[in-house]
Parts: structure tokens; sequence; C-alpha cells
């Protein structure tokens, strides 16, 4: 396997993520997909130095281009990306497939027009239908900062959105 975690974590690369999940799932290295990090030198650099550990910081494009070598590598990655619709880019748009069939939601910030769900896990109109897309896509969509805190499947929460 070539990918053996998928998030949605609005830091993207911390500490948590690299330590606290790399407990449960193996992981030499991290991908981050993020067309605004990726295109920024200094943020890039200040995510590659983060995890201590292999690290691409890479645009949705670049990521397309390269996703195949991703799934042929022998090492395993985290695939990350900081909102819910950049990760429906990819596994609903792009059509990736990572052999994994669970993505989890981290941190969302509070922000203007979110509905709160959870500490810290905050997600828009938007992204609700992303996560709904990723969903139908034959996903499970799991709310969990770290696993013991987790709050719930999206079918515990879709409804709030307009989802039945």
């Amino acid at each position: 396997m070539s990918v053996s975690f998928i998030r949605v974590d609005d830091r993207m690369i911390h500490g948590q993520t690299c330590t606290r999940w790399a407990l449960e799932y193996p992981c030499d290295g991290l991908i981050a997909v993020n067309d605004a990090a990726a295109k920024n030198p200094i943020l890039k650099s200040a995510y590659k130095s983060a995890s201590g550990k292999k690290t691409f910081v890479w645009t949705l494009e670049e990521f397309k281009a390269k996703c195949e070598k991703v799934l042929q590598s022998k090492d395993n990655y985290f695939l990350i990306t900081k909102n819910p619709i950049d990760m429906e880019t990819i596994l609903v748009k792009q059509g990736f497939k990572p052999g994994v069939d669970t993505v989890i939601i981290g941190p969302c910030n509070d922000r203007p027009g979110t509905t709160k769900l959870g500490n810290n896990q905050s997600i828009t109109q938007e992204e609700a239908q992303a996560l709904e897309n990723i969903m139908n896509a034959g996903y499970n969509v799991e709310f969990a900062l770290i696993k013991e805190e987790a709050i719930g499947n999206w079918t515990k929460f879709r409804g709030q959105f307009g989802f039945k």
C-alpha cells in the first residue's frame, strides 16, 4: 500500500498528525495537497520541516500528475488536504483510488457561515456537499481530531445540511 491514511485538517501538517496518527497507521512520509501552500515558498518550507518525515507539498494539479507514482511507491504516505473541497477534487473529481476507504476529518476552524459539529470541527454548506459526494463515492467519513475523540460518522451530521 502507498497511502495508509487520508485526512482533512486545516492545519495540514503538525505534531499530532505525525505522531499520534502514525501510531495507528504506518507512515514513511506525508503528502499535503493545497494550491496556496504549494505556491508559497515560505509556507511550503515550514510544512516540509514540521514533521521530521519525507514531506511533499503539492498543488491539486501536481498531485494529479504524480498520483500514479504515489500508488506505485513502496513507502506509505498520509494524504492530507486543508479542506473537504480539495479532498473531494482528489477522490471524486480526479478519481484517485488510494486503496483506503476511510477519510478522517480533523480540525476545521469555526468561521463565518459554518455549522459547528464538535470541538474545532465546523463546516460550511459547500464543504458538507463535498463530504456528501465523498461518502457517495464509497468512502467512510469520520470526524476525529484524534482517534480517542471521534465524534461520529458523516451519516450522523448530514441531516443538518439538508441531506437525506
